[in-house]
């Protein structure tokens, strides 16, 4: 079985879309993401620095679009092709860390890509508003014992915002808070401080959930057509309505990457393709899911590479890669 996964932010890099636009297709589906959402993205995705694309507005909606124009170059979709329908003869499940739930939510035909990009650009916008009105932040807790972890984090007052699996937890909280959980790291763990506007995923965001829920008022969500996890508890969401019901929440609630991750063993997941700008997610998959073939979407050179874990994987072997080759 394939799933697909979509990276969350902090997977962004200068110049990561400079290959991809050479695509005509991808081209074309970034210029139609940059109209949805306001914002030049392709000067983001080629010139625009690293603070800049860091600035969560900007890189909230880099990601999605990203996500989903590299996934229809790895099917060999163009832009006004359905997603969701190529998605449903090849992918067996999909899932999105933090903001690429929405990228994940269009494979799986809850919204649709111009839904996805919207919200996404609301969500961004959102949280920088948020973030911006208490010095708080994020850091990386990298090995140690994990309940010697969660009992120092909440000893500082932080929040296990993103508990990702394989040795990995991310602290949210004040800046004092993370400089204290720095000085005095649990046994066997190294404390990484993480280049973030805010402390996402935490009840600093409440004001971001609020405005979300707004624009999320104007969506009628369809029902999956794919089967897709959900960040909050990692099991599969029943219907397009409670999927999104879910995403906006997640936005002050933490992720549970790791239970995303035990949902796919236990579905019999053998290939696992992130989509770009893929790298962490299948990171985290070598360690935790043994045994399943991973491919991470970085750049077009990758794509050989994630059309055949495709052929190989996919539930249907009627799939839209066969019929097209």
């Amino acid at each position: 079985m394939l799933v697909v996964v979509c990276p969350g932010q902090g997977a962004q890099s200068p110049g990561m879309l400079a290959p991809w636009l050479e695509l005509p297709s991808v081209a074309e589906s970034i210029a139609r993401a940059s109209r949805t959402t306001g914002l030049d993205l392709v000067a983001h995705g080629t010139t625009s620095d690293a603070d800049t694309i860091r600035d969560t507005a900007v890189a909230q909606p880099l990601l999605v679009a990203s996500a989903l124009a590299s996934l229809r170059a790895v099917l060999e979709l163009g832009p006004d092709d359905a997603l969701d329908i190529a998605a449903q003869r090849v992918v067996g499940a999909t899932a999105g860390h933090s903001v690429g739930e929405l990228a994940a939510a269009a494979i799986a035909g809850v919204l649709t890509d111009d839904e996805a990009l919207r919200l996404v650009a609301v969500r961004g916008a959102a949280m920088a508003r948020a973030a911006a009105t208490t010095p708080t932040g994020m850091c990386a807790v990298l090995g140690g014992d994990p309940d010697e972890v969660l009992a120092a984090l909440a000893e500082h007052g932080l929040v296990p915002a993103n508990v990702n699996g394989g040795g990995q937890v991310v602290a949210a909280g004040t800046l004092d808070a993370l400089a204290a959980l720095a000085a005095a790291p649990p046994t066997r763990a190294r404390v990484v401080a993480l280049q973030v506007a805010g402390a996402f995923h935490t009840e600093h965001m409440a004001p971001a959930v609020t405005e979300l829920r707004a624009a999320a008022d104007d969506v009628t969500p369809g029902e999956p057509m794919v089967p897709l996890l959900t960040n909050s508890d990692g099991t599969v969401v029943a219907s397009g309505a409670r999927a999104l019901e879910l995403i906006v929440a997640q936005v002050a609630n933490p992720v549970r990457w790791d239970l995303c991750q035990s949902t796919l063993q236990a579905l019999g997941v053998t290939g696992l393709l992130e989509v770009a700008p893929g790298g962490v997610l299948t990171g985290l998959a070598r360690r935790t899911l043994p045994g399943v073939e991973t491919v991470a979407v970085k750049t077009p050179a990758d794509l050989d590479a994630a059309r055949d874990l495709v052929r190989r994987h996919a539930g249907d072997p009627e799939s839209h890669l066969e019929k097209s080759s």
